[in-house]
């Protein structure tokens, strides 16, 4: 039957696709529960791969089963959406090493301009990069919640956030200076 259906569907009966689709979803999405783990994952990709065999339908050749041409879709999805994970992961650590580089540069250009660096910036330079941003906005140029909020285009909420996070990190990092500091030698 699936094949009668899928070959309606190839030649434009969108009534056949549409029940393509519906005879096949719930297998799709225990399918892909089983391979997430997680059930709004696994709803996301099932929806999108609905979505893809709508656009992909002329493809389907027959040579294996409906069913089976939805789980090659749907496993590409996964294994895609898991390589751009991979990718983001290696970004986000190559620019955090950036970062730190370019907080020791700073430093040192500062130290052999004969300035002084500041404890607060050692602290700051080791503060993840959305809490810094909020934390310098607010408290060195007095910037409110709202004008962060809308400069940074997050919500009001989460700059509070930000900032209240970043102001516990900052005394940490600073208690901790002072601890190692006050230590005789």
């Amino acid at each position: 039957m699936d094949n009668r259906l899928a070959e309606r569907a190839r030649s434009g009966d969108l009534n056949a696709l549409a029940e393509l689709l519906k005879e096949n979803y719930s297998f799709l999405y225990r399918y892909l529960l089983k391979i997430t783990l997680n059930p709004d994952k696994a709803a996301d990709y099932t929806q999108e791969t609905m979505l893809r065999s709508v656009e992909k339908i002329r493809l389907f050749d027959g040579k294996a089963k409906f069913s089976t041409w939805l789980i090659t879709i749907a496993t590409r999805l996964v294994i895609d959406a898991e390589r751009r994970k991979g990718r983001e992961r290696r970004f986000l650590l190559r620019h955090a090493q950036e970062e730190e580089q370019t907080g020791r540069l700073l430093k040192w250009r500062l130290e052999a301009a004969g300035a002084e660096w500041l404890d607060v910036l050692d602290a700051l330079s080791t503060m993840g990069a959305d809490s810094r941003l909020a934390v310098v906005l607010k408290h060195y140029y007095g910037y409110s919640q709202q004008e962060i909020a809308a400069m940074t285009g997050v919500p009001e909420g989460t700059v509070k956030s930000r900032i209240h996070h970043g102001l516990i990190w900052l005394r940490k990092e600073l208690t901790e200076h002072e601890e190692k500091t006050d230590q005789p030698v």
